[in-house]
Order: C-alpha cells, then sequence, then structure tokens
C-alpha cells in the first residue's frame, strides 16, 4: 500500500471521531467540513514512520485547527445580526440513550453553554470529558502546559455542571411525543395545552442571522410570553396549503422542520427536562439550515460503529 493510500485509509477510518471533535469545538458542521479538509492536506505531508498514534495525533491537528477557526469567529461575531445559535446537526433516528455522552455532547443545549466558555476551555472540556484524551495531549493540542489543562480543564466542568441539570437516560420516545404535542397545541392555538407543557421560565431563541424574517424579540423568556409568541406565529403557517411540519433528529433530539414547498424555512429544537420543554431553539438562518442537506455520522469510537449510526 502507497504512503497516499495509507494516509487515507488512516483519515477515513477516524473521520467520524475527528468531524464529531471538530463540531463540538465549533457548533458548525460547515465549518467542521471545512476543518477537516484542511487537515486532511497537512495530515498527507506527515511521514507516518515518526507517528506513534494516529488518533492522538489527528485529534491534536483537528483541534488546533478548529480552534484557530474558532478564534477567527469569534473576531466575526461582532457582525453577526441576532443571537447566534449552533448550526443544527442531522443525525439519522437513533435512541439518544444508546451513548448518554455523546448525545449530551451535541445537544443544542450544551452546545450553547459551550459558546460561553472560551475557545481554549472549550477545546479542553470537549477533549476531556466527551473523549477522554489524556492531559499531555490535550496539552500539545492547545498549545499549553499540562498543569494549566487541568486547572482549565477543572474550571470547565464545574461551570457547564453547575448550568446542565440532564446529564441522565433520555427517554426518546416521551420526548418525541412531547414534541409532537408541543407543536399541535401550537398550531392550533391550543394555549392551555401550550402552557401545560412550558416550563415557567422558558427561554426561546431564534437565529435569522438577519437573513429571514423572524420575530421582533428574537429572546423570549417566560411561559406566557413564549406560548402566546408561538402560537401567533405558528398556527397561520398550518392553514397554508404549501407548508410541511415535518418530525426530524437533530443534535441527538427530536425537533421540527418547518418547509414552504420545498424550501426549508426553519427548524425547532425543543430542550426538555422533567417532562417540560425549558428551552427552545429556532434556526431561520438559511445558511446553517443548508448544513441539513445530509445526515452525518458521529462517534467517540474511531473503528468501532456507533450506535448513532446503526
Amino acid at each position: 500500500m502507497s504512503s497516499a493510500d495509507q494516509h487515507a485509509e488512516r483519515f477515513t477510518l477516524l473521520r467520524p471521531l475527528l468531524f464529531t471533535i471538530a463540531y463540538e469545538i465549533l457548533g458548525s458542521a460547515t465549518e467542521s467540513d471545512d476543518v477537516l479538509q484542511d487537515s486532511y492536506l497537512r495530515w498527507a505531508q506527515v511521514d507516518l514512520t515518526t507517528v506513534r498514534d494516529t488518533k492522538s495525533f489527528l485529534a491534536q491537528l483537528v483541534t488546533r485547527q478548529a480552534l484557530n477557526a474558532l478564534r477567527a469567529r469569534v473576531r466575526r461575531r461582532e457582525d453577526y445580526v441576532g443571537p447566534w445559535l449552533p448550526e443544527p446537526l442531522l443525525l439519522i433516528e437513533h435512541d439518544a440513550a444508546a451513548d448518554i455522552v455523546l448525545a449530551e455532547s451535541v445537544s443544542m443545549g450544551m452546545l450553547v453553554l459551550l459558546e460561553t466558555l472560551t475557545p481554549d476551555e472549550r477545546a479542553v472540556f470537549v477533549l476531556r470529558e466527551v473523549f477522554g484524551f489524556g492531559y499531555d495531549d490535550i496539552a500539545t493540542a492547545v498549545g499549553k502546559s499540562a498543569t494549566a489543562v487541568r486547572q482549565m480543564a477543572y474550571r470547565a466542568r464545574e461551570y457547564v455542571r453547575a448550568r446542565r441539570n440532564r446529564f441522565g437516560p433520555i427517554d426518546a420516545a416521551h420526548t418525541a411525543e412531547l414534541t409532537e404535542r408541543f407543536m399541535a397545541a401550537a398550531t392550533t392555538g391550543d394555549m392551555a395545552g401550550l402552557l401545560s407543557m412550558l416550563a415557567p421560565d422558558v427561554t426561546w431563541t431564534t437565529d435569522s442571522g438577519g437573513k429571514a424574517t423572524a420575530v421582533r424579540q428574537l429572546v423570549m423568556t417566560g411561559a406566557k410570553q413564549v406560548a402566546t409568541i408561538l402560537t401567533t406565529l405558528l398556527r397561520p403557517i398550518q392553514r397554508r396549503p404549501d407548508t410541511r411540519i415535518e418530525p426530524m433528529i437533530c443534535n441527538s433530539e427530536p425537533a421540527v422542520a418547518i418547509y414552504s414547498g420545498d424550501r426549508l424555512e426553519a427548524v425547532l429544537v425543543l430542550e426538555i427536562a422533567d417532562g417540560m420543554v425549558i428551552n427552545g431553539y429556532a434556526i431561520r438562518n438559511p445558511d446553517k439550515l443548508a448544513a441539513l442537506a445530509s445526515a452525518r455520522a458521529i462517534t467517540r469510537n474511531p473503528g468501532i460503529p456507533s450506535p448513532l449510526q446503526e
């Protein structure tokens, strides 16, 4: 086997893992594809006889490229119109409880929370808490000392734990059923039914990027306000003859796609805990919706079929 073939074979085997790392650092499937493409070009120039652990080497390479992309995006964020939400990730339907850590790590709520960390903290948290890399490998990836990485990992872990309340098994069937009832109530104007499913302090965030019509108030808090706005917006949509509302799986969670003809207009992702909707995310930016054209394979175990790929 030629050197080029060996490079390609090793990278292909690890690609689902590398994509997952990049996506969890960036929150963007499109940018993750770009990072993997650039990383492969760099990988193709590496002398394989100098690589002792291909997984660690490529994970470090992809992490460095993802961090460069993340830092550049942070500088561009000032020009973004309205709230910024992660790019939704389309997964084939699966039992999210099959890999609790993986499902939680790519959930919309977790990705939104990771946006509040610094780029280095985010990378350290992802590599340590999700993928279990050692501190020395992480230190090489982020360009810090192992001691600094240990401290960073501890701070990031405590920060995330203090703000996340769902690290247990996910009842996928119940979540899907609640999502269906939620949309039925919103599109028929059933305020009582909708309020019964919303947590009192529920937050609803809409990301249009200034490129699609959206509610004037892009972040809403409180069950009554959220229910009122959703019924006002969604009830008329249901009556349009060219509108379709279809269930889908986004970021390991049941979601809803709204189409106008063949054009995807919006994706709604519900974050559910204790049988109640605690956060809602509406992605309307067409650039982000374009990433849903194909389903993605994600894994924490390279070379081993992931439950999310079956």
